[in-house]
């Protein structure tokens, strides 16, 4: 079942009989996007709508039923901005390193550096994440989601050939690659966790990082809570999260900043708007959170990016039991899509210019950029909305602000526009551009 209207769609994604199944509305568990659920799940609160039924994910775990009386809550949603505030600096130093080396490439090509910034990108997201998951467990969380990139790309393969009934069941090298990896995987994060759990009491210290943070705000929530019916998030549910940040950390920040400067690069006035405001805003001072915080002209353009090139193109529902959107009756058992790509490209809801890059949209703010303030949710909304939301606009905030800082971008002649979906919005023939520096 697909749903066009946004009203319905903030029923699918809001409410309380609704649970997420974001890799996909088939049930058949022997199909490429039942492969794709060997990638993590986010951890959404327990509703109706759930995960296909008996569907598994990372190693072959049943999903079944949900209770009634378990409603882990949200802790995701305590990690706000200000607690992120401190990953700022390690987002920065990390920018640094790649900013330095494509002014070094600069140097040695005749004042510029032309490169396909969508790799570029990828690795620059993949170091951050790694740096702020896990803090002084760097090397290990390095390690973790060096292997979840693995398992990725191998799903990755599954989903991109001739989908074959029953084949995931068959003993092949790859097959069997991917169930070692996400026993590994699994492994390694439980004794971190654990390991965390026992400290994290005793020691504010150790919650400066995504895991700290984490766990810190589920104790937190479930001290605090007068429900009888929040009980937390369970162990299991912890370590699916854990898993969480790697997609929600590294692939869709890497998405955002690549359109986003591929779009700066078409658009050079909304470029120069942009690198004018940053310069006011830091005055030769190193990035902080309270600079970038204050980047309107950016925050609309990245929001405008959102809208056009979503990460992720839809999200998907499954209902457990017989639920109602809007005025339709959605019986259990039925799947549910909701288009965000062509939803944020509706012209009955965002008038004639929805094809166009027309930041000064979201000038008045999200709820007045539309005819609907729900027609927006590149992230998710409501329950399902990503954990990574905050961290990947202050991550993009961070890297934006420090190459405008130090480059002119220009498209490169080689540059095809193509975007196309794998695990999320990407460039088909990559994003080659030309970084001019400033000074």
């Amino acid at each position: 079942m697909n749903v066009g209207d946004n009203r319905e769609g903030e029923h699918v994604l809001d409410r309380t009989n609704t649970k997420s199944n974001n890799h996909g509305p088939r049930n058949d568990e022997t199909s490429p996007k039942q492969q794709a659920r060997s990638l993590p799940k986010a951890v959404h609160k327990r509703t109706h709508l759930s995960p296909n039924k008996g569907s598994d994910h990372f190693g072959g775990r049943k999903v079944g039923k949900t209770p009634e009386n378990h409603q882990p809550g949200l802790p995701h949603r305590e990690i706000k901005g200000l607690k992120l505030q401190g990953m700022v600096p390690v987002m920065a130093g990390t920018c640094k390193e790649f900013i330095d080396r494509w002014r070094n490439f600069a140097r040695n090509e005749e004042g510029r550096c032309e490169l396909d910034i969508w790799p570029e990108f990828q690795n620059l997201t993949a170091d951050v994440i790694s740096r702020t998951a896990f803090g002084s467990n760097y090397e290990e969380g390095s390690t973790i989601f060096k292997l979840q990139k693995e398992l990725v790309t191998l799903v990755i393969e599954v989903m991109q050939t001739v989908y074959i009934p029953g084949y995931r069941f068959l003993p092949t090298k790859k097959n069997r690659r991917r169930k070692e990896l996400d026993k590994t995987i699994t492994s390694m994060l439980t004794e971190l966790v654990r390991k965390r759990e026992n400290h994290i009491g005793a020691d504010e210290s150790n919650t400066g990082d995504l895991l700290g943070l984490l766990l810190q705000s589920n104790r937190k929530g479930t001290e605090n809570s007068q429900d009888q019916k929040f009980t937390g998030m369970t162990f299991e549910e912890v370590i699916e999260e854990c898993k969480q940040f790697y997609l929600a950390g590294q692939e869709t920040t890497a998405s955002l900043l690549t359109w986003t400067v591929i779009v700066l690069a078409m658009h050079p006035d909304w470029q120069e708007k942009a690198r004018d405001e940053i310069l006011r805003a830091c005055r030769g001072d190193s990035i902080n959170f309270e600079a970038i915080k204050n980047l309107n002209i950016v925050t609309m353009i990245l929001n405008e990016v959102l809208r056009l090139y979503p990460p992720v193109i839809a999200h998907y529902r499954h209902a457990y039991k017989k639920t109602k959107i809007g005025e339709i009756c959605v019986p259990a058992g039925v799947n549910v899509t909701l288009p965000t790509l062509l939803m944020q490209h509706d012209h009955d809801i965002w008038g004639d210019d929805a094809e166009e890059f027309n930041p000064e949209r979201f000038s008045d703010g999200l709820a007045k950029a539309s005819k609907d303030k729900h027609a927006f949710f590149p992230f998710g909304y409501g329950p399902t909305i990503c954990v990574g939301q905050t961290f990947a606009l202050i991550e993009a905030k961070v890297a934006l602000s420090m190459i405008l800082q130090n480059f002119t971008i220009q498209l490169s002649p080689s540059y095809i526009h193509a975007p196309n979906t794998v695990m999320m919005l990407q460039p088909q023939h990559g994003a080659h551009v030309i970084l001019h520096p400033r000074y």
